[in-house]
């Protein structure tokens, strides 16, 4: 009933509002209707002379107590929308006093009381309707200043947290930078232990190749190297540590953790090989000697911001990435080593011959390694 009963009051509302007319209008006019029947004679005869134009008294007074009537049924339906019942109070009597005047002793002073009270009920009814919508039209008014100071607020944090996306963009990946900002966690870039796996992979004979080709087709493949291994790192969830000429570092499981970071890391590395296969193809048909060798090592690393204000590298520190350099450099053409701790956390998930202790520089002993052959996910081979 409730719901209904909002509805109609609704469509009142909406139709008030295509037809123009004020609220509470139509109880005046129906009230100033049946004034004007009453008066229709004598009004006729003092503004424009024409006398015997006079209704029959029976229907006369038929019109005048039934347009009455509609008026302060227009009253009682506005009483509640303005929660007074004075105007309805004021109508009833004047309905009272004009029945009783028309049908039991005519007296024109009680005839013009009469209506002077409808008016007054129907225009008091129109003024408190007029009051209602003010302070309706107040209270939205607020409200729309409070929508547009959260709008603004809204808008500022937003912008915030463009920026500080834009910035994190510089040293993690695009889905990684979004992650933190979505989350205001930029404490993630704090420094602190974690364990990761990382990844190097540098360009071989790539200084040769820079004597022998001219320097634009050099820029060209470095620039084809950097944007595909920057995408393929991004896809994987990786983090760029840092680029350098031919030289990159990523790894995994910070600052957003993974469920098994040597194995995507691993993945990547098959993944970077073949990449770079298409793109040295056509120099290598010239009969270039151009590949890459990759070293993966896994381990606790100090995770942190490293550089000046502006200009931030989130990178990782430790012997983990000391183990990841130094397997790469040891790596041939297009082989991808990784340290016996890596391989032990994927042995399950991989193919992998032993190449015994290698002599790293910067190691007093021999580090264990391994050579990666492929992975049990042969999308990934």
């Amino acid at each position: 009933m409730t719901d209904r009963s909002t509805q109609s009051r609704g469509k009142g509302s909406a139709a008030r509002a295509r037809t123009g007319m004020s609220p509470g209008a139509a109880a005046t006019i129906a009230a100033f209707a049946s004034l004007l029947t009453c008066y229709v004679g004598v009004a006729l005869e003092a503004f424009f002379g024409i006398k015997g134009m006079a209704l029959n008294p029976h229907l006369q007074a038929v019109l005048m107590w039934m347009l009455a009537f509609v008026a302060t049924a227009f009253v009682f339906r506005d009483r509640e929308r303005h929660g007074s019942a004075l105007p309805l109070l004021i109508a009833g009597l004047a309905n009272i006093v004009l029945l009783a005047t028309l049908y039991f002793h005519y007296d024109h002073r009680f005839e013009a009381l009469a209506y002077v009270l409808l008016i007054i009920a129907t225009l008091m009814n129109q003024n408190l309707l007029l009051q209602v919508l003010n302070r309706k039209v107040r209270s939205q008014t607020v409200e729309i200043s409070e929508l547009n100071a959260q709008l603004a607020n809204k808008v500022e944090r937003q912008a915030g947290q463009i920026g500080r996306l834009e910035r994190l963009k510089e040293f993690l990946a695009p889905q990684i930078a979004q992650a933190v900002v979505d989350g205001g966690r930029e404490n993630l870039l704090s420094t602190h232990r974690r364990y990761i796996a990382c990844l190097f992979c540098d360009i071989r004979n790539f200084t040769a190749l820079s004597e022998a080709l001219d320097p634009e087709d050099v820029i060209d493949i470095l620039q084809r190297y950097h944007d595909r291994c920057g995408a393929l790192a991004a896809a994987s969830g990786g983090t760029i540590g840092f680029r350098s000429g031919d030289g990159l570092m990523i790894y995994f499981n910070d600052p957003i953790p993974c469920e098994a970071p040597v194995l995507d890391a691993v993945k990547l590395a098959l993944d970077i090989r073949r990449e770079f296969a298409e793109i040295c193809a056509p120099w290598r048909r010239m009969g270039h000697v151009l590949g890459i060798g990759l070293g993966i090592s896994s381990g606790h690393a100090t995770m942190g911001l490293v550089g000046r204000e502006g200009r931030a590298d989130y990178t990782a520190v430790g012997g983990v990435v000391n183990v990841a350099s130094r397997l790469c450099d040891a790596a041939a053409q297009d082989e991808i080593l990784i340290s016996q701790r890596a391989f032990m956390d994927v042995e399950d998930h991989l193919s992998a011959d032993p190449v015994g202790g290698l002599k790293l520089k910067g190691f007093a002993n021999p580090v264990e390694a391994y050579r990666v052959l492929s992975t049990n996910d042969p999308v990934a081979n």
